[in-house]
């Protein structure tokens, strides 16, 4: 498996995730599973699976008739996931150590796709969308979730970045609303379009708030921050600290997570 250089930084960003698992993590994947009506028997594909939290989910509820597949290029993610299935003693999940961008599956194989907010590290969403559409079969549901271009100081990063001249993409803006996650549905063919919102916000402290953004930054169009030097990046974070001082209040720093939970029907 070849990776580039910014698919080298999010696998090495998720290698080190070694305490991925917790009940944030879990309250925004799981909801996909109800969403998609899984059945017993079918054939289920879970992309960028990580841990596998919804790969297992999915094969506890299509049972020994079912199969499911998760794939993930982060051998310390799967390397988690493997301890957990070992554990569920599950015989019907399979993983494979590959790209998600890059796999190739038979046309109509999955009676669901599922991908928990990791589209938007993608390079080209649309053509991921459109493999997935072939992927499934008709009356199949693809199942995703995302979070708005407002999430996690998001505006406020890309504003200091420009105070210093460095223009940074907002990860989050390909998906980032309820009409963008729809138009993009709609323009491959799925039909049947439904976005539910949920907020995951919450008061962080100050502290906490001010050291959340370390000068990492993750885009497939590159970013002007990867080559940096350290006290370039040190300046940054300086103005970040004190641009979210200014948002202090006495319950804390208010951090939004809008959550964007979205199904389409390939009909």
């Amino acid at each position: 498996m070849s990776l580039n250089e910014y698919k080298q930084q999010i696998r090495a960003f998720y290698d080190a995730r070694t305490s991925y698992d917790n009940d944030f993590t879990y309250r925004r994947a799981l909801p996909l599973i109800e969403l998609a009506q899984l059945q017993s028997g079918q054939q289920i594909l879970d992309l960028a699976t990580g841990t596998a939290i919804i790969a297992i989910a999915a094969a506890e509820i299509v049972g020994s008739q079912g199969q499911v597949i998760g794939v993930d290029f982060s051998p310390g993610m799967l390397a988690q996931a493997r301890r957990k299935i070992a554990a569920a003693r599950l015989q019907n999940l399979e993983l494979r150590e590959a790209d998600v961008e890059t796999i190739t599956f038979e046309d109509q194989s999955f009676d669901s796709i599922f991908c928990a907010t990791a589209i938007v590290l993608l390079g080209d969403i649309p053509a991921a969308f459109r493999n997935w559409y072939r992927w499934l079969k008709p009356g199949g549901i693809l199942a995703f979730s995302c979070w708005s271009m407002t999430s996690f100081f998001t505006p406020i990063i890309i504003k200091v970045c420009a105070k210093y001249g460095f223009e940074l993409p907002n990860l989050h803006e390909p998906l980032g609303s309820k009409e963008k996650c729809y138009t993009l549905l709609q323009e491959v063919g799925f039909q049947d379009i439904e976005i539910q919102t949920e907020q995951f916000g919450s008061y962080l402290s100050l502290e906490d708030a001010q050291n959340f953004w370390q000068g990492l930054w993750l885009s497939a169009n590159g970013h002007p921050l990867l080559h940096l030097s350290t006290e370039q990046i040190e300046q940054l974070k300086a103005q970040f600290r004190a641009d979210i001082a200014t948002l202090a209040t006495d319950k804390g720093v208010w951090q939004e997570k809008t959550t964007f939970f979205v199904t389409g029907k390939k009909l």
